[in-house]
């Protein structure tokens, strides 16, 4: 096999060619890094760790050559969004107003690197999150590998463009409303939220209040399994604790799924806005489709509770509380100055008041689960844009322009349960389509085998290597 093929190969892939000895670590990383220039105009990175990669590739090598036990990532190039700690680099989460590198990296990277993960970089992301564009003044915009005249969505953006273009089998992103599912629904990519509590947030005791979580964005299920039981399991200082499951997530993704009862539903837990028909026919075909699958799947009209005063508490002072923290808060975009000064509000007896507002709202929410497995949604609203979403915006017109895409994700942030983004086939527009899969609360192992068996009966679409 040609080795530039290789490194378009998906986690499992990769790792099967490096345990049989038709790659090694030091060849997949040098054609790792190959891609990851060649693709530069993607703007899917913000740092590429080299020198630390092609050191990292030797010690693998040399830990497979003596014999011992190698981990479940044991040489898999793995990027991470640029708002978790890696050591010795800077986390600048899409801002130039920080400057000191990090002094040791995060819980999440450690597992990583603990399974044999080699850190390949950093990826870009839109201004602390705040947007599901991914669009910075520091490092410019990021493409969408399907068509570079399109946004990759975000805020997740780099970490998608990285694995829909084949630089890397999966990547780290974060998600706090919809920032792993909206860019998974524009590059064709598997992207579950996990549960709250699920992966540790050390050596903070959370992201964004209780809005937000992490995870890998993935070519496929499996992968995002595999990802998942590396990082699962929370650390000591995690504010919030998801219960362990009662199988791992890669025997969810690989049992066969068993007959579920299905509501699918096209109604937004946002007012205002218009879905797209082609979601909407997305939606309709995945439904037919779980339903020749062998599942009962019925159309349902949710009561989705009102989650802003939920939300926007937790928004505004999760961005007040970053920028505070930045070595240069002056250097933070004049949008993110407004929505600082906006949230001034946002005083800690606010955010926890809707902390608990959120817990009242997912149990308001539970009642679906108590007649449905699964709930059936599109992902996002509106077709991927084009670029330049932000130019010269303030952020209340930013703001708008993000509730299309957030329309049928912010919800499931606000209550905790986990909820994935499905590739659903490639739009007349060449564009991908996807679906959302919500499940009840700590039900990542029911969403994983019906995502896998969609993945199996309508094979999720690939950029050619």
């Amino acid at each position: 096999m040609d080795q530039h093929e290789v490194v378009s190969l998906g986690i499992c892939e990769q790792r099967e060619l490096l345990a049989r000895g038709t790659v090694s670590a030091q060849q997949l990383i040098e054609e790792t890094l190959d891609k990851i220039d060649a693709a530069e105009e993607l703007g899917a990175f913000t740092r590429v760790l080299r020198e630390e990669a092609k050191a990292a590739a030797v010690e693998r090598d040399r830990e497979r050559a003596a014999g011992g036990a190698v981990g479940p990532l044991h040489g898999i190039p793995i990027a991470v969004k640029d708002e978790y700690d890696v050591a010795g680099v800077v986390t600048t989460f899409g801002t130039r107003a920080n400057s000191t590198p990090a002094a040791a990296d995060a819980e999440m990277v450690r597992r990583l690197r603990a399974a044999g993960a080699i850190i390949i970089g950093k990826t870009a992301m839109s201004e602390f999150g705040q947007w599901p564009f991914t669009e910075s003044t520091t490092f410019g915009t990021t493409r969408n590998p399907w068509s570079p005249a399109h946004s990759p969505g975000g805020s997740s953006g780099g970490s998608a463009a990285a694995v829909a273009a084949g630089l890397v089998p999966a990547a780290i992103g974060g998600d706090g409303g919809g920032s792993i599912r909206i860019p998974s629904a524009c590059c064709g990519l598997f992207g579950l939220k996990p549960q709250r509590g699920r992966v540790p947030m050390a050596p903070n005791k959370h992201l964004w209040g209780a809005l937000g979580v992490a995870g890998p964005l993935t070519r496929g299920v499996l992968d995002s399994a595999v990802v998942y039981d590396v990082l699962r399991g929370s650390s000591p200082t995690d504010r919030f604790k998801a219960p362990d499951p009662a199988i791992s997530f890669e025997a969810a993704a690989r049992e066969p799924a068993r007959p579920l009862r299905i509501g699918y539903s096209m109604k937004p837990s946002a007012s205002l806005v218009k879905l797209d028909p082609i979601h909407a026919r997305a939606v309709r075909e995945t439904a037919a489709l779980l339903q020749d699958l062998g599942h009962t799947v019925v159309e349902t009209d949710p009561d989705y509770p009102d989650s802003t005063s939920a939300f926007f508490p937790q928004f505004y002072a999760s961005v007040r509380a970053e920028v505070a923290e930045m070595d240069h808060p002056e250097l933070v975009e004049r949008r993110t100055r407004q929505t600082a000064a906006l949230g001034v509000w946002a005083r800690d007896r606010i955010v926890e008041w809707a902390i608990r507002r959120g817990e009242t709202l997912a149990h308001r929410v539970d009642q679906i689960f108590t007649e449905y497995d699964l709930l059936l949604t599109p992902t996002i609203a509106m077709r991927p844009p084009l670029l330049g979403v932000l130019d010269g915006v303030n952020t209340i017109r930013a703001q708008l322009a993000s509730l299309p895409m957030v329309a049928y994700t912010a919800l499931w942030n606000v209550t905790g349960h986990p909820a994935a983004a499905l590739p659903a086939g490639i739009g007349e527009d060449g564009l991908p389509l996807s679906v959302q899969l919500v499940g009840p609360a700590n039900g990542e192992t029911t969403i994983l085998p019906v995502a896998a068996q969609l993945e199996q009966a309508r094979p999720y679409p690939r950029l050619h290597a």
